[in-house]
């Protein structure tokens, strides 16, 4: 009997096998099958490839004793594949440990995720009881409903309360994350709820955890896995509920390999499996909103903090009246702020979001900027190290260098500050104060993440210096003053996003400060006073921004009012890609209402030693347009060297 098998791998259709066993297979099962020189697993899927030409048809080696992948899993990686415009073994990949099942038994392991039952010693105040109600209400079936809650409001504890009674009946649910939410402490709050340390499924978790988790959601003997984007692809048994927290996080966007938007697979994931998917924010991202307006989506909202303590003041001080001193970067106005909050004990928390010492560094004599030879980025001045670094490549060089203009020594000018630049200022302003950077370049000198954040929590640390990472979701219980060393709005003209990006950014930053306070303050440091997303963060209504940014897109065609599918083509050779990518523009379908923008140099044009070119696709959302562009791309033959990458709704443009 003829079998059709899908293999984890680039192609978009299954094999045909034969199955001599006498076991009888069905759509689902996994099966072991010669495949080139090796044997593979794969999985019988549920359409067959047409055979054109006379084939020997190979046979199954042996059917895995494991659960089979159900019908709801099989339509949700079909539906992937077309949707993403990429390979449906690609797809199946990302479903499996590996490109392999678990056939091991695991059961004395599970025991460690039990839920305790009646484990609860949180009573939910009487806003967060009121969002909990109308999310029961919506019911169990597929519906989308959006949490949102200002910074510190106790979302937390209402999806935790709505999992609780909803796995009770001995069903499974999925929590996913961004990657840097999911820490120490996040595991705490689960453990002090459940009763229990999660099963976290991420980056950092070991093979062996990872066989543990994927056997028992497969068997329904893991109840609640806390995950990032991948966790979407795991074979839960009985999954009766999907949690997004932190919905408008750009991490949930793949760019790399597998380019997808995990927050919108897993609304497409619950609508298959028809169950309900909450969205948890404390300002929603401009799609999510948009959904709202329309009716598409549930709004249940908590406008106060939880156990009464009350959001942070926000004061702007204006550069242009208080500048710095000459090679300085923190007004003295500033400085005697941050000196009163010393004084009540309180935690300072210094923001900027660069890496490094200088951002660039240029040669006074000749004006040559230090660039990187393989992307078309300038080299950031490292001072720990004492290097230029790339931060796209890695590329690291000395600052000695010849200049153009004498052939002697550079004169070297290091231009703006990084948290490095900002650290060294404090140090000499604050000598007795114990202060510390907080980025992905000092992370790694700790042994461990949690050690140092606990350090922060303990306050053994007074001053933190720090980039992004510190706004995503953390509790520092005695940090009441945080101050944006450089609060510059201006927009990067190539990003659709950037202003819906640093509203986000400020507001999580915001939400830093005060969680256990009555008094915090948020100080920007500025020359643009009266910049408009300066006004909205400060006025703290995150929904007057999103509708005038609504309506803007609007105005110029763009998502989520239209949609985008960006294709990006990359080679060694800038003239040999930019002729690739106008051949392909010619072959591209010609489709009313749809426009093909471009080719162009993409802003970073050359990355990685490879020059870059991208078009961009726009057309209305209520068309599906990657059944006509696919079968193009797919009968388009790309020569050896040069890539083609598929992004559909890109939200990175660089």
């Amino acid at each position: 009997m003829k079998v059709p098998i899908l293999i984890p791998s680039i192609f978009d259709h299954p094999f045909t096998y034969e199955n001599s066993n006498r076991k009888l297979l069905k759509a689902g099962d996994f099966v072991k099958v010669p495949f080139g020189t090796k044997e593979v697993t794969g999985v019988v899927w549920n359409f067959e490839q047409k055979i054109t030409k006379k084939i020997k048809i190979k046979k199954i080696s042996k059917k895995i004793e494991v659960p089979k992948m159900n019908s709801k899993m099989m339509e949700f990686i079909t539906w992937f594949s077309k949707y993403n415009i990429v390979p449906l073994g690609m797809v199946l990949k990302m479903t499996l440990l590996g490109k392999d099942v678990v056939d091991k038994s695991y059961e004395k392991e599970f025991f460690k995720f039990n839920i305790i039952k009646n484990q609860n010693k949180f009573k939910l105040n009487k806003e967060q009881d009121t969002s909990l109600k109308f999310l029961e209400k919506k019911g169990n079936q597929f519906n989308v409903s959006v949490l949102e809650g200002v910074t510190g409001s106790g979302k937390t504890l209402v999806y935790f309360e709505r999992v609780k009674k909803i796995i009770s009946k001995n069903v499974q649910a999925l929590i996913m994350l961004p990657e840097i939410a999911l820490s120490n402490q996040f595991s705490s709050r689960f453990k002090d709820f459940f009763g229990v340390y999660p099963a976290i499924w991420n980056s950092k978790t070991s093979i062996k955890n990872k066989k543990i988790i994927w056997k028992g959601l497969s068997q329904n003997k893991i109840k609640i896995v806390i995950g990032t984007r991948s966790a979407l692809f795991l074979p839960f048994k009985k999954l009766q509920i999907i949690i997004v927290d932190e919905e408008h996080d750009v991490s949930y966007k793949q760019d790399e390999g597998v380019s997808y938007n995990a927050r919108d697979m897993a609304i497409t994931r619950a609508s298959i499996e028809n169950i309900p998917i909450h969205l948890v924010t404390s300002i929603p991202s401009v799609e999510t909103y948009n959904n709202i307006v329309n009716k598409k989506y549930g709004l249940t909202t908590l406008k106060k903090r939880y156990r009464e303590a009350t959001l942070p003041n926000f004061e702007i001080i204006n550069l242009n009246k208080n500048e710095p001193e000459k090679g300085k970067w923190i007004a003295n106005k500033t400085i005697e702020k941050v000196k009163e909050h010393l004084k009540k004990n309180d935690q300072i928390l210094f923001f900027l979001n660069r890496r490094g010492y200088a951002p660039f560094v240029v040669c006074k004599k000749c004006n040559d900027k230090f660039q990187c030879p393989n992307c078309s980025v300038n080299l950031i001045f490292h001072k720990k190290t004492h290097r230029l670094l790339c931060h796209y490549c890695g590329h690291q060089s000395s600052l000695k260098r010849k200049c153009k203009k004498d052939n002697l020594e550079c004169n070297i000018l290091m231009c703006g500050p990084g948290v490095e630049r900002i650290y060294l200022e404090l140090k000499k302003i604050f000598t007795d104060k114990k202060i510390e950077i907080f980025s992905s370049d000092s992370l790694r000198e700790y042994d461990s993440v949690e050690d140092f954040i606990n350090k922060i929590e303990k306050k053994k640390i007074d001053i933190i210096v720090g980039t992004q990472l510190i706004s995503k979701g953390f509790h520092f219980p005695k940090l009441n003053c945080i101050v944006v060393v450089d609060a510059d709005f201006s927009s990067h003209g190539y990003d659709l996003r950037s202003a819906e990006k640093n509203v986000q950014l400020y507001h999580q930053l915001s939400g830093r400060a005060g969680r256990a306070s009555n008094n915090s303050t948020i100080y920007f440091q500025t020359f643009t006073p009266n910049d408009e997303i300066l006004l909205n963060v400060s006025r703290n209504n995150p929904h007057l921004f999103l509708k005038n940014e609504l309506n803007l897109r609007r105005e110029k065609k763009l998502p989520p009012l239209y949609k985008l599918i960006s294709l990006t083509i990359s080679g060694n050779n800038k003239n040999i890609i930019n002729q690739i990518a106008l051949d392909l523009k010619f072959k591209l379908p010609k489709i009313n209402d749809v426009d093909i923008l471009g080719p162009v140099d993409t802003p970073i044009y050359k990355l990685k030693k490879r020059y870059r070119c991208r078009m961009l696709i726009r057309y209305p959302k209520n068309l599906f347009i990657q059944k006509y562009f696919s079968t193009v791309l797919k009968n388009t033959k790309i020569p050896y060297g040069i890539k083609l990458g598929v992004d559909v709704d890109p939200t990175n443009f660089s």
